[in-house]
């Protein structure tokens, strides 16, 4: 009951409310008075509550001041905001700061256990047990505040429900004063001052529950350490924690009378406001008088049967619109994300439904028997689906018993973990699973049994999270506008990063803790989950005796599982049943995709942190980690920092950019799939090309069988890859029809290079020539005079004329119009020209939309939604040629202007032809078989990939897959043809460094002891780590296998452990830095285009190198796209680059015996890299002679504090190269060069700065970027 005064106050601010106008009353204290008067009062903006900070309407950012060539140069050239985290130690080393940044697997599996044991009160007694032990080492990095408070929640809950209430409640105040007194490095927060607030409602002195001993915190004392603590009063009151809203009600109260009892005036008017935006009902409308609003009759306190009228308290109303404030109201509308989130929540329950329904329909009509039912592949899952159902539910019991009676077992325990999701879903998640997943990792009609088991188990985790995720009652933050300010002032870029920070800490604050599954258990569960369903699916498959003539039936398995050898290992793989197969590329299968895999029908939820964002209720990460925690700590950590807003702006951007399906396209390929014949790329429905005959002669000539096999060999590839296809266009096909009518977006995130790609796997622009075609823009633009013109261009290029002039271009297309025309009436009836083209679909969609505008009463006034193209010629040389300054590269790649566009792939490929003709003249068998047939498409993957470090074995196969497709020599010799034309197109100086994977050495290197063959190997932790002009820390992750073995339900299988890692592979770092290099420096540039295009109000999409927008705006973005490579390479990105480099690795050391191989010191000499050192120290380091600078004056660079301790191994060494003296070792480095082991004995010890032998920069070329401004084809 509240004290007299309280009430008294409270009467004094309701009567003051009534006199206020209608916005200002909002963000008062809730009336008690019957008959208070509506009031229609002219709008004005309130006065905002202190103690919510940020106003409604943020005044908005001056717009841009300077040119975009000026601000974006200015951006650039700032100091590059570096990432900078300690190298992972190996895994017999531990610290608190590596424990800090790379949990460790072991760490994580108690963590994940944890969660699945306190969701739903599991086994809250294990969960303690695992607690208590990682408390044991006080502040451990594993832990946070976050899983405290899930404790403390636990505990409430079990007093609550469970019990003991005695003994959970007194965990509950034990844990709390752990926090409280921050005596293990963690202090609480708003919810955990939430959950003692309700431990006091439910267990105090005046609880209906009160219980004697256990010493809670009072109210008083909650809020005086709320208030120390500087925590917003109104998140406690509404943290997701207090679920009821007559619970908040106590808890305002509570609070109310403490707030008196120390005389703070400011908490009492906070509460007041919270109370009163609790009470709202429905939003806010500006221009409508108020209305008498609901009330529902309470009894007065005090008074028995009195009854007075209050409007009711809603806590989610309150939660809602402390999102909409601290967001400034950036939040959507729920009835606009209603179907979005109805499409995430429900995708396993509509799956179920849908089966369940049509097993319904079949019941009623009496076919139930099966015997007058088609096989279709939906009834097929819902029996499936209803045998593992009950299998599973099985399966949980007995694994739960087994796993109590060894309690004490150091093997993880499972039951937690399949406890999370219902036996129903779980049945669903792994047939769905299962379905997606055929036909991947080049298993055709299967999977690798371990991606299945890991893609399972990840796919439970991920529907588990969803759950938790659902339950958050919490509005969802649009993007932010910056309007004609820009991105890339200082005033947009902290605009960005406040918006962002205060979005991210509503997202945090309502969300509960959970914990990441490691591999291990992804696969156990998997296998638990694959093995069930493989022994419960079965079909019936029948077929005709060819002898009998009668149909016999048999039930066979619907999965099986074997092995297989792919590319010279044994591999195992689940396959699906044939018929099972078959009808996977007919049936429908928009059932089997989950929404992660489809397109949204909202704009997604602007990235957050490194994995808030993208779908509504769907984790998504913002980078696809490549099994490296340290990609995912760096992104992290970035995000924290504040240094990556313009990325996540850039990922906002692409995302919000509206697309539609074209109806008229789709109309067309449906009508192609439905018949079932091979047109513009679309595989038939039976493969259509001849089996291959065996020749008579085959049986006795070695030389005709073979040529026979291999030819078989191909037709069956091509066969399987047919069914692949066609499987793969159903999913798209299926897609596109589901969302006809409606306007899509596609999330999208990162590759860890930086480059965007759509979230959904199966449609969108980045997918195939058919994707592309199927999609427009959600918006339309009149073309204008340069949009027709650009229209007609970009039919040009798609059709394959893109080597012309424009204007060359644009008669092409004029003088082709009636092609064009039948192309657009009769797509299928008529000439067919259309599949001509080298992109066909895209070429139709872009003859009907030329044919709609040319036959609009105004062309030029015609609203077009077709994406045009932009896209850069040879993109990665485009770069090279920019970073070095080459003249003559930019001329190649159309940097510098042309009256005519360059193309370097025809380039090579006519220095090839007269590299064959010559080869021809001298008999050369090869050369004579491919002289006059070397297309421009045959070289151009492998010119494309050769500035991108491409292999010989990746240059032959891309060569030879092109001679397959233009059927330019026979079956039997595109191998060999393949392998000698990709040895004429890489460079004659690259052919070495790409021959290196296939080379084996004659002669075994002769082994020696050195110190590097100890400890020091263990310590080459440290990846290739730099940071774009966007801030983005681009992490590299190759290291070295590090393989654990796990035994399934199904087989024995090997994972790599991300939380593991092992020392770098420093080949693989090396030779994947140049291209991934460029690949970053081309994603910076597409996010500055993207961003600048958002600006200036452009629609924009882009693939890697090629841009999209309206054909109206393709001027504009083409302006755009030079100004920001322009500002990109006038950065000085590689004098940047040494710098990060230098202040990266300055404390890095580089011990001298790695440096023992004569070609690595060439080298280094060559560039220029030098080690100053004394006359004294010159006498030891003969080895190294070419680095050498002597000098009695500078600083040396060589660190000799090691060689004591290794004087002792020298000296053991040096006795035992004596005794072997007739038999002295050597060891021999590639060039054949021997150094004599004393020399390298000589270095042991001695270590160098890296930074040290870092080379200087090489002197820029003669070619200015600026030039690029007069190419109109620098990208076109």
């Amino acid at each position: 009951m509240l004290p007299r005064t309280v009430r008294r106050l409270e009467t004094a601010l309701l009567l003051s409310r009534q006199s206020l106008p209608r916005p200002a009353r909002l963000y008062s204290t809730p009336s008690k008075i019957a008959n208070a008067p509506a009031l229609a009062t002219a709008h004005r903006e309130p006065d905002y509550p202190s103690f919510l900070n940020q106003p409604m309407h943020e005044p908005p950012l001056q717009p841009r001041r300077v040119d975009l060539s000026t601000e974006l140069s200015q951006f650039l050239q700032r100091p590059t905001p570096y990432t900078i985290l300690p190298a992972p130690l190996p895994n017999d080393r531990s610290s608190h700061t590596n424990d800090l940044y790379y949990s460790d697997s072991t760490t994580q599996d108690l963590l994940s256990v944890m969660d699945a044991c306190l969701h739903n009160l599991y086994d809250v007694s294990r969960a303690r047990g695992i607690f208590d032990r990682l408390r044991e080492r006080p502040g451990n990095p594993a832990l946070s505040t976050p899983i405290y408070n899930a404790f403390l929640e636990a505990y409430l809950n079990m007093a609550t429900t469970k019990g003991p209430a005695y003994v959970f409640a007194d965990y509950t105040c034990e844990l709390y004063n752990v926090l409280e007194t921050e005596s293990e490095f963690f202090m609480p927060d708003s919810t955990s001052y939430a959950l003692m607030l309700l431990a006091y409602h439910r267990f105090g002195p005046h609880s209906s529950q009160p219980l004697e001993g256990i010493r809670l915190p009072t109210p008083r004392q909650l809020l005086l350490t709320i208030i120390e603590r500087n925590i917003p009063i109104a998140t406690v009151v509404s943290d997701r924690t207090i679920e009821s809203s007559e619970e908040a009600v106590q808890v305002i109260k509570y609070l109310s009378v403490a707030a008196v009892e120390i005389q703070n005036s400011q908490i009492i008017s906070e509460l007041g406001h919270a109370t009163a935006i609790g009470a709202q009902n429905g939003d806010i409308l500006d221009d409508i008088p108020e209305a008498r609003p609901v009330l529902k009759a309470v009894e007065a306190e005090g008074e028995e049967g009195d009854f007075k009228m209050e409007i009711p308290f809603n806590i989610n109303n309150l939660r809602q619109h402390l999102a909409q404030v601290t967001m400034a109201r950036r939040v959507l509308h729920d009835d606009v994300v209603a179907r979005q989130e109805h499409l995430e929540k429900s995708a396993y329950d509509v799956a179920i439904d849908q089966m369940r329904h049509q097993a319904k329909v079949f019941e009623d009509l009496g076919l139930s028997n099966g015997a007058l039912r088609s096989d279709d592949l939906r009834q097929w899952m819902w029996v499936w689906h209803t045998k593992l159902k009950e299998r599973l539910e099985n399966e949980i019991q007995n694994i739960t018993a087994e796993e109590a009676k060894a309690r004490k077992s150091s093997e993880p325990q499972l039951a937690p973990y399949l406890s999370l999701v219902d036996a129903e879903r779980l049945s669903i998640i792994t047939i769905l699973e299962v379905m997606r997943l055929q036909g991947s990792g080049g298993v055709h009609d299967g999977m690798k049994t371990t991606r299945a088991l890991v893609a399972v188990g990840r796919a439970v985790e991920i529907e588990y999270k969803g759950m938790v995720c659902k339950s958050n009652k919490i509005g969802v933050p649009t993007t932010a506008k910056l309007g004609q300010a820009g991105y890339f002032s200082s005033m947009g870029y902290s605009s960005l990063q406040q918006r962002r920070v205060a979005a991210a800490k509503v997202m945090a604050d309502s969300e509960a803790w959970t914990a990441d599954w490691t591999q291990y258990v992804r696969s156990k569960i998997g296998g638990i989950l694959v093995e069930c369903l493989m022994d419960e699916a079965e079909i019936t498959r029948s077929a005709v005796n060819p002898k009998t003539g009668l149909r016999i039936s048999e039930v066979q398995p619907a999965f099986f599982h074997t092995y297989e050898y792919l590319r010279g290992q044994k591999l195992g793989v689940i396959r699906l049943n044939p018929v099972v197969s078959a009808r996977l590329a007919t049936d429908k299968v928009s059932t089997s995709v989950h929404p992660r895999h489809l397109p949204m029908l909202v704009k997604p939820k602007p990235w957050l942190d490194y994995k808030t964002g993208g779908y509504l209720l769907s984790q998504n990460s913002a980078m696809r980690f490549k099994d490296s925690a340290e990609q995912q700590s760096y992104l992290k950590e970035a995000s924290v920092k504040g240094n990556v807003e313009l990325v996540f702006a850039g990922l906002d951007v692409l995302g919000t950019t509206p697309w539609q399906i074209n109806r008229e396209i789709f109309d067309v390929v449906l009508e192609v799939w439905n018949a079932g014949y091979r047109v513009g790329k679309l595989p038939p429905a039976e493969y259509d090309r001849p089996e291959p005959i065996m020749p008579p002669e085959a049986e006795t000539d070695i030389r005709a069988k073979s040529v026979y096999q291999q030819r078989l060999k191909a037709y069956n590839a091509g066969k399987a890859n047919n069914h692949s296809d066609r499987c793969s266009v159903n999913y798209k096909i299926e897609i596109a029809r589901a969302f006809l009518g409606d306007t899509i977006y596609f999330p999208h995130n990162l590759d860890f290079r930086g480059r965007a790609y759509p979230i959904p796997p199966h449609l969108s622009h980045i997918g195939d020539d058919l994707s592309r075609g199927l999609l427009k823009f959600g918006e339309t633009r009149p073309l204008g005079d340069r949009g027709l013109r650009w229209l007609k261009i970009h039919l040009a290029n798609l059709y394959g004329y893109d080597k012309a002039s424009f204007d060359e271009r644009v008669d092409w297309v004029m003088e082709r119009l009636d092609k064009i025309y039948d192309s657009a009436k009769n797509p299928l009836a008529g000439e067919r020209w259309w599949l001509q083209a080298d992109d066909p679909w895209q070429c139709l969609a872009t003859c009907m939309e030329l044919r709609a505008a040319l036959d609009s009463p105004d062309p030029v006034a015609f609203e077009s939604s077709l994406p045009v193209h932009q896209d850069g010629t040879c993109n990665g040389l485009q770069h090279y040629a920019a970073l070095g300054g080459d003249d003559r590269g930019a001329q190649q790649v159309n940097l510098a202007a042309t009256d005519r566009p360059s193309d370097v792939y025809t380039h090579v490929g006519n220095m090839v032809e007269r590299v064959l003709e010559a080869d021809a003249a001298k008999g050369e068998k090869w050369a004579i078989l491919l002289k006059g047939k070397i297309q421009r498409k045959i070289v151009k993957q492998t010119v494309m990939t050769t500035v991108y470090g491409v292999t010989f074995v990746g240059a032959r196969e891309q060569i030879e897959k092109q001679l397959k497709d233009k059927k330019i020599v026979s079956e039997e010799d595109c191998w060999q043809a393949a392998s000698y034309l990709a040895s004429k197109a890489i460079p004659k100086e690259r052919l070495p460094e790409a021959m290196a994977e296939s080379k084996r050495r004659a002669k075994k290197k002769a082994k020696m002891f050195t110190l590097s063959d100890t400890r020091l190997k263990k310590e080459q932790m440290t990846s290739v780590v730099w940071t774009t002009s966007l801030g983005l820390p681009i992490v590299q992750p190759y290291r070295k296998a590090n393989r654990k073995q796990i035994a399934t339900n199904l087989q024995t299988i090997y994972i790599s452990d991300p939380n593991s890692p092992a020392e770098v592979n420093s080949m693989k770092q090396a030779s994947a830095f140049p291209p991934n290099f460029i690949h970053s420096l081309d994603a910076t540039h597409m996010m500055l285009t993207a961003l600048e295009c958002r600006t200036q109000e452009l629609t924009f999409a882009s693939v890697h190198d090629s841009y999209w927008t309206h054909a109206s705006t393709i001027d504009k973005m083409s302006e755009i796209i030079r100004d920001t490579f322009i500002a990109l390479h006038s950065s000085d990105v590689l004098k940047k680059l040494d710098a990060e480099f230098r202040e990266r690795y300055k404390d890095y050391k580089i011990p001298l015996v790695s440096l023992k191989t004569g070609s690595l010191i060439k080298t280094l000499h060559s560039l220029g890299s030098q080690l100053k050192v004394t006359p004294e120290q010159a006498k030891t380091l003969d080895a190294l002679r070419e680095l050498l600078v002597i000098s009695d004056t500078q600083t040396t660079d060589i660190d000799e504090s090691e060689v004591t301790n290794v004087s002792k191994l020298r000296a053991e060494l040096n006795a035992q190269a004596q005794a072997d003296a007739e038999d002295e070792l050597v060891t021999i480095d590639e060039e054949g060069q021997k150094l004599k082991e004393i020399e390298l004995r000589q270095l042991m010890g001695k270590f160098v700065n890296l930074v040290d032998l870092i080379p200087p920069l090489p002197e820029k070329g003669t070619f200015r970027v600026e030039q690029i401004k007069k190419s109109q084809y620098f990208f076109s």
